[in-house]
């Protein structure tokens, strides 16, 4: 039979040969496609070490969050229908950012999204609400985050005036980073984030984690207890023992891949109180600087400031919601 079949395919016409050869090619080529698409899943097995309890844009630098039930972890972030995390920034007239570390009643601006428009709220202040696709018309100004040059665009004069009249300060602007424009390099702010991380107005990562174990354990040092918000998560994490979240690596929730990159330290913002907006300047910094602080061997990296959370990456994009659990992979 051997021999009948080689004589068969001795005879067979050359583009019979050509399109075997090609079926074959494309067959090893999908295999491999397929086998690149789980490998990040299959290079080890899942360890569940919690779930998610809470998930948090926050879509105007230091501003108040929103809190959401289900969020797409984009790779610049969190979204949130047309909230995106940190995709509007208050600034000085010369485009230099302002943050709550200089103008701390920032954390009492709440910000909603209504039929396409950015809403915001504060004491004693009217409700405004301005189109999230702004025109044309208006400037495009250039911005500077920690010494790193990014564009906005302009949100206009009334938005300017609203949050100038409630700061009570100095002349303020609010600009939107668009898709169009170029995103800051993660790694240009800290080197241990790879080329293709990138963000908008954030610090420095698309997204911070922080454990519920970790508060509860800061909490059992201070006289005054804080809240989740002093510190301004994206992902709060139950189930897991305190600071856990040091040593998390590589964490899938749902269909979602984020790669751990560096702690988050932590400066003199978390000593601002959400509900006030008075900055007390001590705690809990003072008390997260007794018992926090990085190896020396890290001090190049964090210098004087205490740990508190984690910084992420993002390696798969997808949609997260409270309740789901959270794994790490384990090798």
């Amino acid at each position: 039979m051997s021999g009948a079949l080689g004589r068969v395919m001795a005879a067979a016409p050359r583009w019979l040969w050509a399109a075997a050869a090609a079926a074959a090619l494309g067959a090893l080529l999908g295999a491999w496609r397929w086998a690149g698409r789980g490998r990040r899943r299959r290079r080890g097995r899942l360890e569940r070490v919690g779930t998610v309890s809470r998930l948090v844009v926050y879509p105007v630098k230091s501003c108040r969050g929103a809190a959401v039930s289900r969020a797409e972890v984009t790779p610049m972030g969190l979204r949130s229908g047309d909230l995106r995390d940190r995709f509007w920034l208050v600034t000085k007239e010369d485009g230099h950012m302002v943050t709550a570390r200089q103008e701390p009643r920032l954390v009492l601006v709440s910000v909603g999204c209504e039929n396409g428009c950015l809403t915001l709220s504060a004491p004693e202040m009217t409700k405004l609400s301005f189109p999230i696709r702004l025109p044309r018309k208006n400037r495009v100004r250039d911005c500077r985050i920690f010494g790193l040059d990014i564009q906005g665009r302009d949100c206009g004069d009334e938005v300017a005036q609203w949050i100038t009249s409630f700061l009570k300060t100095e002349p303020y602007r609010l600009v939107h980073f668009e898709p169009s424009m170029v995103p800051r390099k993660s790694k240009d702010i800290i080197n241990r984030f790879r080329t293709t991380d990138e963000v908008a107005y954030p610090d420095c990562s698309p997204v911070l984690m922080l454990t519920e174990a970790s508060l509860e354990d800061l909490n059992s040092r201070l006289e005054k207890k804080v809240k989740m918000e002093y510190f301004r998560p994206n992902i709060l994490v139950s189930g897991c023992s305190a600071y856990e979240e040091d040593s998390w690596e590589d964490i899938v929730i749902g269909d979602v891949e984020l790669k751990g990159t560096v702690s988050c330290g932590r400066c003199i913002l978390t000593t601002v109180d959400p509900d006030t907006g008075v900055m007390d300047r001590k705690e809990p910094l003072e008390t997260l600087k007794s018992y926090r602080l990085c190896d020396p061997s890290e001090q190049h990296l964090y210098k004087s400031s205490p740990l508190f959370g984690r910084y992420f990456a993002v390696d798969k994009t997808g949609t997260i919601q409270v309740g789901d659990p959270v794994y790490k992979i384990v090798q």
